[in-house]
């Protein structure tokens, strides 16, 4: 065996011992160092590949995104289409109401002018003969009737109004 002093003591059997020991415990060392560079490189190889797998479904969740967000601007151009589309219909609305409201005044001013017709009798009504007399007879009333700007369709923008 050595001794703490540096100096060889005892027989050559344990010398011989003392050889087999290192030899075993080199070989365990080896051993050892060789298990544990496995193990290193197993858990670098695990390690990579869950980097792989994250950068994959990173990847594929940018794709998902890309694809929400293209139907999300689609959907959201249709919807200002149809709120634009219901924004004229609404002015249309009002302009029918308008003109209606103006109709039934016109009416109401012929029943009481007696150029009316009875609500009862509608056969034997020529409506021609008084709409002409109503519009080109000359009659003051009517005549805004004939005017430009009535017969001019109303426009509608989401974004100015109304236009004329």
């Amino acid at each position: 065996m050595v001794s703490r002093g540096g100096t060889c003591s005892g027989s050559s059997s344990d010398q011989s011992d003392h050889h087999e020991n290192l030899t075993t415990e080199i070989i365990r060392k080896r051993k050892r160092m060789i298990s544990n560079r496995e193990s290193a490189r197993r858990s670098r190889m695990r390690k990579q590949k869950h980097l792989d797998d994250l950068t994959a479904q990173a990847a594929n969740l940018r794709a998902e995104n890309n694809h929400i967000l293209t139907n999300i601007n689609h959907v959201t151009q249709l919807y200002l289409n149809v709120e634009a589309d219901n924004s004229v219909l609404r002015a249309q609305i009002s302009e029918l109401n308008h003109r209606l409201k103006s109709l039934t005044d016109i009416i109401s001013c012929m029943r009481l002018d007696g150029v009316g017709f009875d609500d009862q009798d509608f056969g034997d009504y020529d409506y021609d003969h008084d709409i002409d007399r109503m519009i080109g007879g000359g009659d003051n009333l009517f005549s805004p009737w004939s005017l430009v700007h009535v017969k001019q369709p109303i426009m509608a923008s989401s974004d100015h109004g109304f236009m004329y």
